[in-house]
């Protein structure tokens, strides 16, 4: 990775990033990265290894402790940040409606227009249908999906992923990556997606940087060259079978690198 790419193609770049929390504990180490506008980039290692921390980072809901960070605007105005975290965080008292409504409402939002935003939004994520409904009536995929939703629903330049499929079951967890490659091509997102799953990260990425145990530091870079879209076939395929052994390869590495101080 090149950090000091022409920062008009950039999404995000960082230099020497690192991360000590006021308890000592150093979560991250000298990390380097740069996130081109319309890539989808996945951020895998071992639990514990800072991938949330460092997507925190990056959305600004957490300082680094040293070093440079950077959001460029990709375009001008600039397209705002979204975060999907790994729990749905869903408001239980209001409808799907509501909740895909929220960030238009903090923003003074035109009603009118908020709402074509939001069945758009459902649309995208297929919860057309579904404005009424409340989240306790919703499968844990649908919870994700109107989470997702609220997150599109500001039409972001950039998606950041926090490990959201982590808790579904793996047929919904399938599907749901295959939607949101989708969505990343029709919408032409940058989106930086955490994984603790290789085969999550070979079909959905077209980067992958595995980090180390803590304190995580970028050990390994593998660009996965695949045409899309990719379908179901590829996962069955023994090139998609080469890209996981290499990045568990790396991953094994990575994990039996001793801590430092």
């Amino acid at each position: 990775m090149d950090p000091t790419h022409d920062p008009a193609g950039l999404a995000v770049s960082a230099e020497g990033v690192d991360k000590v929390f006021p308890n000592g504990v150093r979560a991250l180490e000298r990390i380097d990265l740069a996130v081109r506008n319309g890539e989808f980039v996945t951020l895998l290692g071992p639990s514990g290894c800072g991938k949330s921390t460092l997507l925190r980072m990056i959305a600004g809901l957490t300082p680094p402790s040293s070093g440079r960070l950077h959001l460029h605007g990709g375009g001008a105005p600039a397209r705002p940040v979204a975060f999907v975290f790994q729990q749905p965080t869903l408001m239980p008292w209001a409808s799907v409606a509501a909740n895909v409504r929220l960030p238009l409402d903090l923003a003074g939002a035109d009603r009118a227009q908020a709402y074509a935003r939001v069945r758009d939004a459902l649309a995208l994520v297929g919860l057309t249908g579904f404005e009424s409904s409340y989240p306790r009536e919703l499968s844990g995929g649908m919870q994700m999906r109107t989470s997702i939703a609220r997150a599109l629903v500001t039409a972001p330049g950039l998606l950041l992923m926090d490990e959201p499929f982590g808790a579904l079951d793996e047929i919904t967890r399938t599907r749901l990556d295959r939607d949101i490659r989708d969505l990343w091509e029709r919408r032409h997102l940058t989106v930086v997606f955490v994984t603790h799953s290789i085969y999550e990260a070979v079909f959905l990425s077209m980067r992958v940087l595995v980090l180390s145990a803590r304190p995580g530091r970028i050990v390994g870079e593998v660009a996965i060259d695949e045409p899309h879209p990719r379908t179901e076939a590829f996962r069955m395929s023994e090139r998609y079978a080469q890209w996981c052994r290499r990045l568990s390869e790396l991953l094994a590495a990575g994990s039996a690198e001793p801590a430092t101080a």
